[in-house]
């Protein structure tokens, strides 16, 4: 290595730390993930009310998370260190407080800044006292100066929430069938805040193609189309191709001609998924259905539904080119259908279900409280600190939701290197008792991503990896919208746009 590469490379690790992708998850998690995932929740409505009242609102407008903070045997509250909480086993933790409003009958009556938790904070984090401290300012305050942070202090013991490796969401891939009448099949995640939606797509020997997902197993992919809208036989064959190739369309539009509205798709499809009620029942349960649970990722209201219509289009024209074999299957193993779940996603989904159980535990205090005549205080209902004991033991144990263990573990500190290793340290989700042989193999997307050498031996090997030195995952941008209008205003047109035209 001469001269210069050093250099470089002294230059970049001054610039940028090992873990900077799990510093820069942690930050989206507090300043945009929380509040996110109260728009899932935005308002609440007891269904019990006083009989005096014609509606009861509860709102729950902001999410702020503080910096960590200690409250003493006293009743005193003042900030912790990073130092203090190892050395008196405690938790460096901030307060998170959520704003609560209330409206009766359209009128807001209070408004409350509640604390419902503490939130463990990430080392060098924005939260955290020791972001922007000198060398001399850590080492004064008890710090390894060449400490990266990245991981948390639960209880006095630190512990790192390991990197997680899955499939990519909403990406639809077609892969050769291991069993099953069909020789392929195609499949997509669809993700959307609490939501992961397994859908399949199959072609049988007589040629027709079957969708499943949730409820609806082996449903034909046709009937699906008309149910959302798109009734018009010369409208489907033109959103999956005007090739002359596509002939096999047409045995599915002929085995389907006699359905011709949206109304008998959807009846059909309720009558083969076992809805037993009239008919009127029987489509309204079934729109509700198709809205929430089928790609849900592109939308959960009924003008979205056209939208999923040319969605399944585009992947029935992928699907069928496949089997054509004028295009080879997805790999599965090729990095550019993996995404790597670092801290802020996984702290999301164990906050996701902790706020499920908070809007839970705050409509059963309410509505105890009006049977027994009173209408309470927000004061009353929402419990303080609530959340911490269940977000402390998920840090503490490593068992996460979804039944996950070992997702956060106790940081390796044998020596520096080792403890940068453990901090990149990047697991599959695949069990290590299987085979999963093309898992375990080196792919050569792995080069400059992936670290080739360092990986177990044994049951684990190929399936506990670590990010390369250089490696950088991007985390969600917060701008999304901004970059597609910006991707608009060069050309970019929507569906929308053009059947407006």
């Amino acid at each position: 290595m001469n001269k210069d590469s050093k250099i470089l490379l002294k230059k970049y690790f001054e610039q940028h730390s090992l873990v900077e992708e799990d510093l820069e998850s942690f930050n989206n998690f507090v300043e945009y993930g929380l509040n996110d995932i109260l728009e899932e929740y935005k308002e609440i409505e007891p269904t019990i009310i006083p009989h005096n009242i014609n509606s009861f609102v509860i709102k729950l407008d902001k999410i702020t998370v503080d910096k960590p903070q200690i409250t003493e045997a006293d009743g005193s509250i003042r900030k912790i260190l990073p130092i203090e909480a190892r050395i008196r086993k405690l938790t460096y933790a901030a307060p998170i407080s959520l704003k609560v409003s209330a409206q009766i009958d359209g009128t807001q009556k209070e408004n409350l800044n509640a604390q419902i938790g503490n939130l463990p904070i990430m080392l060098k984090s924005n939260n955290c006292y020791l972001k922007n401290m000198s060398r001399e300012e850590l080492i004064k305050n008890g710090e390894d100066p060449d400490d990266p942070g990245g991981y948390f202090i639960i209880n006095g013991s630190e512990k790192v929430i390991v990197k997680i490796e899955d499939l990519a969401s909403n990406v639809f891939m077609v892969t050769e069938a291991s069993t099953g009448p069909s020789k392929y099949v195609g499949k997509i995640f669809s993700e959307n805040g609490s939501f992961k939606i397994p859908h399949t797509i199959e072609r049988f020997k007589d040629g027709l193609f079957y969708l499943t997902f949730t409820r609806a197993h082996r449903i034909p992919l046709i009937i699906v189309l008309k149910a959302l809208g798109l009734t018009k036989d010369q409208d489907i064959m033109r959103f999956v191709s005007s090739e002359e190739q596509f002939d096999e369309m047409m045995v599915n539009l002929y085995e389907f001609a006699d359905i011709k509205t949206q109304e008998d798709a959807l009846d059909f499809i309720a009558k083969k998924i076992g809805i037993t009620q009239t008919r009127e029942i029987r489509i309204k349960n079934m729109k509700d259905i198709l809205n929430k649970y089928l790609l849900p990722h592109v939308g959960s209201k009924e003008e979205d539904m056209r939208l999923k219509a040319y969605n399944l289009c585009k992947m029935l024209k992928k699907f069928i080119l496949v089997n054509q074999g004028r295009i080879p299957p997805d790999d599965k193993d090729h990095y550019i259908n993996k995404r790597i779940r670092l801290s802020g996603d996984l702290l999301s989904e164990l906050f996701r279900v902790n706020m499920r159980i908070l809007i839970n535990d705050i409509l059963y205090n309410f509505e105890r409280s009006v049977k027994r005549g009173k209408i309470p205080s927000l004061k009353v209902i929402v419990r303080d600190k609530l959340l911490t004991q269940r977000t402390y033991s998920a840090l503490a144990t490593g068992n996460w939701v979804g039944a996950r263990k070992g997702v956060s573990q106790r940081i390796q500190r044998w020596n520096f290197i080792e403890t940068n290793s453990h901090l990149q340290r990047v697991v599959s989700l695949l069990s290590s008792a299987q085979e999963n042989l093309e898992a375990r193999e080196l792919h050569p997307t792995h080069l400059g991503r992936l670290g080739p050498i360092e990986t177990p031996e044994g049951s684990s090997i190929g399936l506990k990896k670590n990010l390369a030195l250089l490696a950088k995952a991007t985390t969600k941008d917060a701008n999304e919208k901004k970059i597609i209008e910006h991707i608009k205003s060069l050309g970019l047109k929507t569906i929308k746009d053009l059947e407006s035209q």
